[in-house]
């Protein structure tokens, strides 16, 4: 099989669908843009949910003099009530679970929030107002619930949280925006094969007269094939080289540029190590439907 041929019957198929390979090429630009972007996306969320799961406290309330809680019937918590509390945290049922664990008294709290909020609010709160709390660090923050379960209805204890359960909310919706990202990256990809079995087809039908000649001289069907896989794969190559340079240039600019100077409460991004492990994902799976929409276009075609 001559190597030079059958590029050369591969690049004249090229220039003679020109409009139709650069529909390939935005078709496949954008559908592998959308994948690229879907993967980062889903990297993202688990870099995000490892970094507050890793960091995400769950803080026991013990009561104060303004709770409505049922549990604070009696008003602020005793230190009774707090011993107790401790007691069971640093007991043997609960301390394996427990990485870290932090008290923290009304005092404490009511001189962190009058320098949180200013001195102006040094006359609206009291100390008395301020819940005595236990911050704790699991080992597993996924175990959370057994903290949860085991204080809650104590007397005492105003409430349990769960700080991780307020991110849940912000990791559903990527999720979800993943999800759409998946669903148009897929319809789009259909588009791509679609468009590409087409196009060798078009090709196909224009060199159905040098085809003819090639099967009567005894041409193999693999030689006659492969060209117009080639056209094919070709086309995507240069939208899938297209849609990894959008992605690369997307997590520079748009990533370490923009959104890790004005976005402050995220701490964690992917980077370009991520941006780069992804690109020879799309290039990958772009040839791949190229070759396989390909190959079964032309094959149908010759049975024809």
């Amino acid at each position: 099989m001559r190597l030079g041929l059958i590029l050369s019957e591969a690049l004249t198929g090229l220039r003679r669908n020109v409009s139709m390979v650069v529909s390939v090429v935005l078709v496949t630009f954008v559908s592998l843009t959308f994948v690229g972007a879907a993967i980062l996306m889903q990297m993202q969320i688990g870099t995000m949910r490892d970094f507050w799961v890793d960091r995400a406290q769950v803080a026991v309330y013990m009561c104060t003099s303004i709770s409505q809680s049922p549990t604070c019937a009696n008003g602020v918590a005793t230190q009774e009530q707090v011993d107790a509390v401790r007691a069971q945290l640093e007991g043997q049922a609960l301390s394996p679970l427990i990485r870290d664990l932090r008290f923290e008294s009304s005092e404490e709290a009511y001189e962190n929030v009058v320098e949180l909020l200013g001195d102006d609010y040094a006359s609206v709160i009291t100390p008395d107002q301020m819940n005595q709390t236990f911050w704790i660090n699991l080992v597993d923050q996924r175990q959370s619930d057994v903290i949860i379960e085991a204080f809650t209805g104590t007397q005492g204890v105003e409430e349990v949280q769960d700080q991780l359960q307020y991110l849940e909310p912000l990791f559903s919706a990527l999720t979800i925006a993943t999800y759409i990202a998946v669903g148009i990256a897929a319809l789009m990809l259909i588009a791509a094969v679609l468009l590409i079995a087409t196009t060798i087809r078009l090709s196909a039908y224009a060199r159905r007269r040098e085809l003819g000649i090639m099967r009567l001289v005894g041409a193999s069907n693999r030689f006659i094939q492969t060209p117009f896989i080639l056209e094919g794969v070709f086309a995507a190559l240069i939208g899938s080289l297209l849609a990894s340079a959008a992605i690369v240039a997307g997590v520079h600019f748009g990533v370490n540029q923009y959104l890790r100077t004005r976005v402050e409460f995220v701490t964690t991004w992917v980077g370009m190590g991520e941006a780069w492990l992804v690109v020879p994902v799309l290039i990958l799976v772009g040839v791949l439907l190229a070759a396989l929409s390909a190959g079964f276009a032309i094959r149908r075609w010759l049975r024809a």
